[in-house]
């Protein structure tokens, strides 16, 4: 198996995504404060500290100002905070993002209306636009946060190499399922907690930690190897119950920046947490698949390949984890 993981390895580190976290979401929430008037709240990912994505909000014709923008940076990301007025109200009307068709970034749109109910919405390059509802529904909710969930996961490579390392070192199948069983509800435990502001971690610590967390795992591969074995390769799901419950706070930092609909944050907050175990189990099928066609083209190629080839995927993993480290910590 360990072989058949090194050309999978090596796509997965040398993916786009190797910064980790890098596509982040846009956010536009339209709260209703009055009959035909809302507070809007415009957030877009920075790109250093002058530059921002190129992405701007076109509302429903008929709304005007009724306040200028006002713009500051948070956490590497601009937010404009301004007050509009629509004659007539948003219902029917269309909210278009300029500028997203040319972006590899989605936006999450909120309506809230003085009821409290909340329409939900996620815009992609492909379908920048979308209509608002006169009535909003929970299935645009669940929608919404439980796709979320599943591209947060698979575009946090940063938790798919601790995945990946943990199934590399795990033995049985058995084994492995009480592994991930732990993981997962590790991070949901941590996940729920603090996205309800029960617990309030700060958010570079917390990635810092969790690259840590996998230069542990993959150095306990090196020390396996060598035939001495570690806490995580005699008990893993301690390893990943313990290591499970700080990446539950990545993925809660994650979901603070995009928000919850008020009336719906339980609904959102479980599909949220089942996309990112749908995603998980997505991530580990594919390794599953591409070991399995490996297998079955070794057995029909005679290909030679080095002992020393399947002994770089620790220190692969590894080293892209101690570069990460290495960047988390010179934020502090």
């Amino acid at each position: 198996m360990k072989r058949a993981l090194l050309p999978f390895l090596f796509l997965v580190t040398l993916a786009p995504g190797v910064l980790a976290h890098e596509l982040r979401p846009a956010y536009l929430e339209l709260r209703e404060t009055g009959p035909d008037t809302y507070d809007a709240l415009w957030k877009v990912p920075g790109r250093g500290e002058d530059l921002r994505l190129g992405l701007y909000v076109e509302l429903p014709v008929g709304c005007t100002n009724v306040t200028e923008p006002r713009t500051t940076m948070i956490n590497n990301a601009f937010a404009e905070r301004w007050t509009v007025r629509c004659a007539g109200g948003l219902a029917g009307g269309t909210i278009h993002i300029a500028g997203l068709n040319a972006t590899m970034t989605d936006v999450l749109v909120r309506v809230e209306r003085l009821d409290g109910s909340t329409q939900v919405a996620r815009l992609t390059p492909p379908a920048p636009s979308f209509v608002i509802a006169a009535v909003a529904g929970a299935m645009g909710v669940a929608v919404t946060y439980g796709t979320l969930g599943v591209e947060h996961i698979l575009l946090g490579i940063d938790h798919l190499l601790f995945v990946l390392a943990l199934l590399i070192i795990t033995r049985g199948s058995w084994r492995l399922f009480k592994t991930v069983t732990a993981f997962t509800v590790a991070h949901s435990i941590t996940l729920s907690l603090a996205t309800l502001g029960f617990f309030k971690v700060p958010s570079a610590p917390v990635e810092a930690v969790i690259a840590l967390s996998i230069v542990f795992v993959a150095a306990e591969i090196v020390r396996s190897r060598q035939g001495r074995a570690g806490l995580t390769e005699r008990a893993p799901w301690v390893v990943a119950f313990t290591f499970g419950l700080l990446h539950g706070f990545g993925f809660a930092g994650a979901l603070s920046q995009i928000g919850l609909p008020q009336r719906d944050i339980p609904l959102a907050l479980l599909c949220f947490n089942v996309g990112v175990e749908v995603g998980q189990l997505l991530f580990i099928a594919s390794v599953y698949a591409v070991v399995a066609v490996a297998r079955r083209i070794a057995s029909r190629v005679n290909f030679p390949q080095p002992v020393w080839t399947w002994r770089l995927l620790p220190y692969a993993i590894g080293s892209v984890a101690a570069f990460w480290l290495i960047q988390r910590l010179a934020t502090f």
